[in-house]
């Protein structure tokens, strides 16, 4: 597998665990669980209220992603991947209980990783053909934003960089990469409900 040198030096080990994984190395796929297990739960907590809940979510992500290892490649970062699927899982959980809609612009966590709207079940090649559309029409939405946002998003979700490498590579206060973010996300969402790929 090759690794985006692009990718945070996070990101590139998560692939070596993934390729890892791939070959059935359950050490692998229990590092992966360890790393990610908290800050998915804590974001699904932040969308659904429930503690119970959130956790039988958070193992429901990770079942899915186990089954799915194989359909993941390098194009993004595999928590970028891993956090789709916690999330798409979580909203059909929210609509089939038909609870009231996810308070996007509540919480910036929650907006973190509410960025589309991709599947995360690829059982067969016509479901992926239908995911990588929708990661082109993501691509596509994303690169209608303005500088410094399309930069600072790609930087954030693409590139999986932290606030501070993103501060760093942009020579700009971390404050302001804060506050840029969280107006890109909100320009993004908007976007998203717009063109109605929501």
């Amino acid at each position: 597998m090759e690794i985006n040198q692009g990718l945070s030096d996070k990101a590139k080990s998560d692939l070596l665990l993934v390729e890892e994984a791939k070959k059935g190395n359950e050490k692998a796929f229990a590092s992966l669980m360890t790393r990610y297990r908290d800050s998915i739960y804590f974001m699904l907590l932040k969308m659904v209220n429930n503690p119970s809940d959130a956790e039988d979510l958070t193992i429901e992500a990770f079942g899915k992603a186990f089954r799915n290892i194989d359909s993941y490649t390098p194009r993004y970062a595999f928590s970028t991947w891993l956090f789709m699927i916690a999330t798409n899982n979580c909203i059909d959980f929210v609509r089939k209980k038909q609870s009231s809609p996810i308070p996007f612009n509540q919480n910036n966590d929650a907006i973190d990783n509410i960025t589309s709207n991709i599947q995360s079940d690829l059982p067969d090649p016509e479901e992926t053909l239908i995911n990588d559309q929708k990661i082109a029409i993501l691509r596509k939405i994303v690169n209608q934003l303005k500088s410094p946002y399309r930069e600072i998003i790609e930087l954030r979700y693409y590139k999986e960089y932290s606030y501070e490498e993103i501060s760093s590579e942009l020579n700009i206060p971390l404050g302001t990469v804060k506050a840029q973010l969280y107006r890109a996300k909100t320009l993004l969402y908007n976007i998203f409900i717009k063109t109605g790929h929501r």
